[in-house]
């Protein structure tokens, strides 16, 4: 069987190794000058490659259609990822929030394995190629035409098999630029709504993000209150950072892929309904954290106010904080009364951030929204409208949180969209 695989990401050489580890004669048609230049910049360049959780745990972690992925999980899972990486040399570690990374550190190691298994497979790769039209007969793939960028020159392939891994539309200069929904509408698939996920939030109180841009806060908890019913609608525990507009880290992108699925989303934002609350101190109750300061209150009675924090935040958080506490900076710290003290420990357990708008999708991590997955067969990836014609990837409508669960998604949807049935 002649198979093409339309992309060259995490999905698509998936796709490709299983499709050529079946005996299929395979072609990756790769619009970039090489493949997995996504995977490349995954986890800070240091590829988040899957989660050690186990695989019946995953589902819970992929917000956007989860048990459309059930069988494909089945087919391939994180432990197949790893042994594959490790037939190449790839060793693996696991981190905090059950995160694997290659040993290296580098997620070039991983695409090297990847690459090596793609040449075992006898899986040929054009580069430049940009596939600009599926070619089908009777509601049937017969291949596809694609330009050679260099050339400007169109070419037909034939093909048995199609397989779409283009991505999504988020970090367009890597390749996802969008161009399988094009590829997919033209066929008569429909594409739910595309929106940014894993995404940076942006905050109404831009000048406090600013004045603690770069700030990481590690082990603090968050909480997403909706001020219309006062009700929480996320809550986490982890890492975050501020930037100069608002906030991101690990906690703040899973907590995307929640809110953007809540109803009347937008109109919350625009009406200032969405509050991120973050506990500064988890570790300790109301009380306890009063006790705490009022220890460091007693040792510093001498010093002013703007002076007696060091112990208790970062050096950026300090300003920040006494503006907001209203106790003037200069005030002595035993003259300090214990209504001011408390509402600085309430300060400390509810820091509020007003959120106005997610990040655009080119800050976004994943796309959420994609191809309808009611028009996929989900035990085989094969489309229900046009046969031999496949999906993987990012171009389908599921996302996931953090943590290595959308590359997983990318490798067992591709695995399952490359298998002879």
């Amino acid at each position: 069987m002649k198979v093409i695989v339309v992309g060259g990401g995490p999905a698509g050489m998936l796709a490709a190794i299983s499709a050529g580890r079946a005996g299929n004669e395979v072609v990756i048609l790769e619009k970039m000058e090489k493949c997995g230049k996504k995977l490349l910049i995954t986890g800070k360049g240091r590829c988040n490659i899957t989660s050690s959780l186990d695989m019946s745990d995953f589902i819970a972690n992929v917000p956007g259609n989860g048990r459309f992925l059930y069988s494909a999980f089945s087919n391939f899972t994180n432990n197949d990822m790893i042994d594959l990486l490790k037939k190449h040399g790839v060793k693996v570690k696991s981190e905090r929030g059950n995160r694997i990374f290659p040993e290296s550190n580098r997620s070039l190691d991983v695409l090297n394995a990847l690459l090596a298994e793609l040449k075992e497979c006898k899986v040929d790769i054009k580069y430049n190629a940009q596939v600009v039209d599926i070619k089908t007969c009777k509601n049937t793939v017969e291949g596809v035409i694609y330009k050679d960028k260099i050339t400007n020159k169109n070419h037909e392939l034939k093909a048995d098999k199609v397989i779409i891994a283009t991505g999504g539309k988020s970090y367009s200069k890597t390749g996802s630029s969008g161009d399988g929904y094009v590829l997919a509408k033209k066929l008569g698939h429909h594409i739910t709504n595309i929106q940014p996920s894993l995404v940076p939030l942006i905050a109404k109180e831009k000048e406090l993000c600013s004045s603690l841009e770069g700030l990481s806060l590690r082990n603090v908890g968050i909480s997403f209150i909706n001020k219309e019913n006062n009700k929480v609608i996320y809550e986490d525990f982890g890492e975050m950072v501020f930037t100069s507009i608002g906030v991101s880290g690990p906690t703040i992108l899973s907590s995307s892929a929640h809110l953007l699925r809540v109803k009347n989303i937008e109109n919350l934002l625009k009406e200032d309904k969405i509050i991120l609350k973050i506990d500064l101190k988890p570790a300790l109750d109301f009380e306890t954290l009063d006790h705490r300061i009022l220890k460091d209150f007693t040792e510093f009675k001498n010093k002013q106010f703007k002076n007696s924090l060091d112990e208790l935040l970062p050096k950026k958080m300090i300003e920040p904080i006494i503006k907001l506490s209203n106790i003037p900076s200069e005030k002595r710290v035993n003259e300090i009364t214990k209504k001011e003290r408390q509402n600085l420990v309430e300060l400390l357990k509810n820091f509020k951030i007003t959120i106005k708008e997610f990040g655009n999708i080119e800050e976004a991590i994943i796309t959420a929204g994609g191809i309808d997955i009611k028009e996929v067969n989900s035990s085989t990836m094969e489309s229900k409208i046009i046969n031999g014609l496949y999906f993987a990837g990012e171009i389908l409508d599921v996302d996931a949180y953090t943590g290595g669960f959308n590359l997983q998604i990318a490798y067992s949807t591709g695995y399952t969209a490359g298998r002879n049935e």
